[in-house]
């Protein structure tokens, strides 16, 4: 999905117009997280039915800097719950794959293998690496399985690589919405420590401060429409 080259000359001269909206606090909070932010990695869940996990997913990869969540929906679609997103999926990007007529596993993950990306499934019974010991050099994207079967054998045969998450005790697996926090405390935390170039571009900032402060101001369409107007 293009992000970057979406921004023309007239989406600079709105965001100008808009940026004069909001006060100097929330125009250097928004600097501050899109420096934080990042493509680098993306998160894909499968089939989330609970709506308590499909929305602290969402929470987990704003507060980690993840902008981009992939929602595959065979079978069950993606929920949001307010009280418990607490507001990230404003901040967020949320690609839903729920076309009937194709496997969304098989065409979400092609595109993203298309887009450079990695495909790094979660699983305990694969040979895989541990989040300390994942390559994250290259872009990669991270995928959760659903509550009860965890991947399909869609994501199986597609994945480049298996990801595990160290357990002592004698239940099987993390919950989701845990196994994608633990994920990327440690992942997006060695990436941050890294040389790798894995911020925004200047463009893709531009995108998301435009997006993000028209969702801040009030009536930004009707402030937006009567501004290019008068151009």
């Amino acid at each position: 999905m293009p992000h970057s080259d979406s921004v023309s000359n007239n989406d600079r001269l709105v965001l100008e117009y808009l940026d004069g909206f909001i006060t100097d606090n929330k125009r250097g909070r928004i600097d501050e997280v899109l420096g934080q932010r990042t493509r680098h990695i993306k998160m894909v869940v499968e089939d989330i039915y609970q709506s308590q996990n499909a929305s602290a997913v969402i929470r987990s990869c704003d507060c980690f800097g993840i902008q981009d969540i992939h929602s595959i929906e065979n079978r069950n679609r993606f929920k949001i719950n307010p009280d418990v997103a607490l507001g990230a999926s404003k901040w967020t990007d949320v690609i839903r794959h729920n076309d009937p007529s194709v496997n969304n596993t098989t065409a979400c993950l092609q595109n993203l293998k298309d887009e450079g990306y990695r495909i790094i499934a979660t699983s305990p019974h694969a040979q895989s690496y541990s989040l300390a010991e994942l390559p994250i050099e290259q872009k990669f994207a991270v995928v959760l399985g659903n509550e009860r079967e965890g991947i399909s054998e869609a994501v199986y045969e597609l994945a480049d690589d298996f990801l595990r998450i160290p357990m002592y005790g004698f239940t099987e697996s993390f919950n989701i919405s845990v196994s994608g926090a633990l994920c990327l405390y440690e992942l997006t935390k060695r990436l941050r420590e890294s040389d790798v170039a894995w911020q925004l571009t200047e463009r893709e900032k531009l995108d998301l401060k435009l997006k993000w402060i028209k969702r801040i101001v009030k009536r930004a369409d009707l402030l937006e429409k009567e501004f290019l107007q008068n151009l």
